[in-house]
């Protein structure tokens, strides 16, 4: 309820009716009975559409291929940058009259950076469609970047990074990436340092966009309330100006370099933040699906996974312990995390590496397998639960390259899992002694090092 009173305070009445039919949209659609249409213009532009004419909303999610890893060394948080100024003023309005046209018309109009590419996503209320898709093509093609948004937008962003500073989980994220990839920009934060931050000027800003902004890496998804034609006709004035080709670029293939070794950066706090991870697998190598389940086994399935079980359940360890799959464009992880009060530490870190030892060498169980089968399969409903949700599904599957049918297929290809796969999977890729840890606090009894 909190939402729509935040939705409703900032954009007046029509905006009350925007976060309505935002919340009346959250009905949960199935998978399999979700349509996609594949949208053409006759510009060449493409985006998928769900439609969806219960509640007169519509939501685009859109991404350009090439995110931060591009921004160059010395310049790191540029793309993050950019996200934050696209709706500070573009073509005639400045900044103020950009703001108060997305109050006006209740539209939501947003951009973020990621290593891999570079994202936006509005939501509007269809009888807004016309104004809030010019709002859009007009921060993609006339970002102003006027000096006193700049400004504000770079002290915004060094501020934040100073609190980041103090923040015990994410000096331990950012530390295991430096470690894990020195030598290649994966290893740099995504917002950049302060310092990196200070140096980025108005030229460059320009200059990201308009190299990464072209609409042949350009993917488009889009559900809600307008027809195939309709969509086609908002997508070619939207789009059609950006150029046609972005600039070309290589992110070269990176091996994580993960030693095993443990690294303690010191901090004056009672609870230490722990991350750890090791070698993976990309989103497209032939066994990510067998790893997918291993990993729901190991520590994604929350209170049911065994790194849950030992750690917290039994020994009381932790607060919280996990694991996931980080499939980035050039690189593969088998990561996690966990936080405990200093004198638990040792020990918690004892114990995930026991249970990463475990499932390398016995695998997992029949009753695992069928367990975690059907948590992945019944549980994938749940993410087609509003509108926005759902166009972002559709524009990560286009970044992934898992074809338009992918929601067809996405559960017959969980099903196909064997557990000869599963445990085949996990004695070849998981390995303890590689899986790196960085600790930040004061933990006691903890050997650093190999």
């Amino acid at each position: 309820m909190r939402r729509v009173v935040a939705l409703a305070s900032g954009y007046g009445l029509l905006g009350a009716a925007l976060a309505a039919a935002i919340i009346l949209g959250a009905a949960l659609q199935p998978a399999a009975a979700v349509e996609v249409e594949r949208v053409t213009t006759p510009g060449g532009i493409e985006a998928w559409l769900v439609r969806d004419h219960t509640n007169p909303i519509i939501a685009i999610r859109f991404a350009f291929r090439g995110g931060a890893a591009l921004d160059p060394p010395t310049k790191g948080g540029l793309a993050n940058m950019v996200s934050g100024l696209l709706d500070e003023g573009a073509g005639a309005l400045d900044s103020q009259s950009f703001q108060r046209q997305l109050e006006d018309f209740a539209i939501r109009l947003s951009f973020d950076a990621r290593r891999d590419s570079f994202g936006g996503r509005m939501t509007t209320l269809s009888e807004n469609r016309d104004a809030a898709f010019a709002l859009l093509g007009l921060a993609l093609t006339a970002p102003r970047f006027d000096d006193e948004p700049v400004e504000r937008i770079r002290g915004q962003i060094i501020a934040r990074l100073k609190r980041e500073a103090e923040d015990t989980d994410t000096l331990a994220r950012k530390r295991l990436s430096q470690l894990l990839f020195p030598d290649h920009p994966y290893g740099r934060s995504v917002a950049g340092t302060p310092e990196s931050v200070a140096r980025i000027t108005r030229a460059e800003l320009a200059a990201f966009a308009r190299a990464r902004f072209a609409r042949d890496n350009l993917v488009v998804g889009v559900v809600g309330d307008i027809r195939a034609d309709e969509l086609g006709a908002l997508l070619e004035s939207t789009f059609a100006n950006l150029r046609a080709t972005a600039d070309g670029w290589t992110v070269p293939e990176a091996e994580p370099r993960a030693s095993g070794e443990t690294v303690v950066v010191r901090k004056p706090v009672p609870q230490s933040a722990v991350a750890f991870a090791q070698p993976g697998l990309k989103r497209t190598h032939p066994d990510f699906y067998a790893a997918y389940v291993m990993n729901y086994v190991l520590g994604g399935g929350g209170f049911t996974s065994r790194l849950y079980g030992e750690v917290r359940e039994k020994r009381g360890l932790a607060y919280g312990v996990y694991s996931y799959l980080v499939t980035l464009k050039h690189a593969g992880l088998v990561s996690g995390g966990a936080g405990t009060a200093n004198a638990r530490v040792a020990e918690t870190v004892d114990v995930i590496r026991s249970e990463w030892r475990r499932m390398a060498e016995s695998g997992i169980s029949e009753a695992e397998l069928s367990d975690a089968k059907t948590y992945l399969t019944g549980s994938y409903p749940l993410r087609f639960s509003a509108s926005g949700r759902i166009a972002a599904i559709l524009v990560a599957i286009q970044l992934d390259d898992l074809g338009i049918d992918y929601l067809d297929k996405r559960d017959g290809l969980i099903e196909a899992v064997t557990l000869d796969d599963v445990n085949r999977v996990a004695r070849e890729l998981l390995a303890p002694r590689r899986l790196t840890t960085v600790i930040v606090g004061e933990p006691e009894g903890l050997s650093e090092g190999g």
